[in-house]
């Protein structure tokens, strides 16, 4: 099942976030070129690099949780028993599914009056409702992921130690 869901994340969360981070790269590349030699950069380009960068941010979070990725602290690591360690790990994993639930249930309420109020990019105009409900969607996934985590070992994340070197995977 943990192959599954990690095969899973690659390719949506992940893949999107490959996707988004690539485009705003051509994006730049072509915006620099048109204004160095066009006089002339892409229109509204700051406006999508700024959707392709919430893409890339929130579609990344649920792949980096689940392959534990993210930042730890574990400055007081040697000091909790060996017993607990596996407690705190899971009581770890339930406050962030809590807390990033709770972030997606706030960007689905600010997604509804984006859409009420019919809130746009200023220059593309674009509508800003699909944006937060896709940031709602990807703070629901990384809960879920959390959530999983609780009840699952999570696999051994790739970099071990504070240098963040260590075999990868």
């Amino acid at each position: 099942m943990l192959t599954f869901l990690d095969r899973a994340l690659r390719w949506s969360t992940g893949l999107m976030a490959a996707m988004a981070l690539f485009t705003i790269m051509w994006l730049t590349l072509v915006d620099v070129l048109g204004r160095k030699f066009l006089n002339h950069s892409v229109p509204g380009g700051l406006e999508i690099t700024e959707v392709l960068m919430v893409v890339v941010i929130f579609g990344a979070l649920p792949l980096v949780s689940w392959r534990g990725e993210h930042v730890v602290f574990d400055s007081l690591d040697a000091y909790v028993p060996s017993w607990m360690h596996r407690i705190q790990q899971r009581l770890v994993h339930l406050i962030c599914a809590i807390v990033f639930a709770f972030m997606a249930k706030l960007m689905v309420q600010r997604a509804d009056r984006f859409s009420e109020y019919g809130d746009i990019t200023v220059y593309l105009q674009l509508p800003l409702s699909p944006v937060a409900w896709m940031m709602a969607i990807f703070l629901l996934v990384t809960a879920l992921v959390h959530l999983v985590f609780v009840f699952v070992q999570p696999p051994e994340p790739p970099y071990h130690g504070a240098t963040g070197e260590g075999t990868g995977s």
